[in-house]
């Protein structure tokens, strides 16, 4: 199985991790490292993640990953990771439209 990450993912992995190397560069690397490891998971099981409250789909889970969710499509042959937030967001619609 695929994993592909969409052009929002990276740039909100990218902004989160801007924000954890204002204090420490060290600790926002180790983040983004430990975070793709998670995304890694869903690779074998693609059906790890639980659905996401705000949404009623099947096809899209989220992995908690710290006081982040990761929000991921589930499809035949492929995952795709959607988008990344703190978990105290409320996920906009537009963040999984083209899901």
């Amino acid at each position: 199985m695929k994993i592909k990450s969409s052009p929002l993912a990276i740039e909100r992995i990218s902004e989160i991790a801007d924000y954890i190397a204002k204090n420490s560069p060290v600790s926002a690397e180790r983040w983004v490292h430990s975070i793709f490891n998670r995304v890694q998971q869903v690779k074998d099981l693609s059906k790890s993640g639980r659905s996401v409250s705000e949404i009623n789909r099947k096809d899209i889970h989220e992995l908690i990953f710290a006081n982040y969710q990761i929000i991921d499509r589930v499809k035949t042959h492929a995952v795709s990771i959607l988008t990344a937030r703190h978990s105290r967001q409320i996920l906009p619609d537009e963040d999984i439209e083209d899901a």
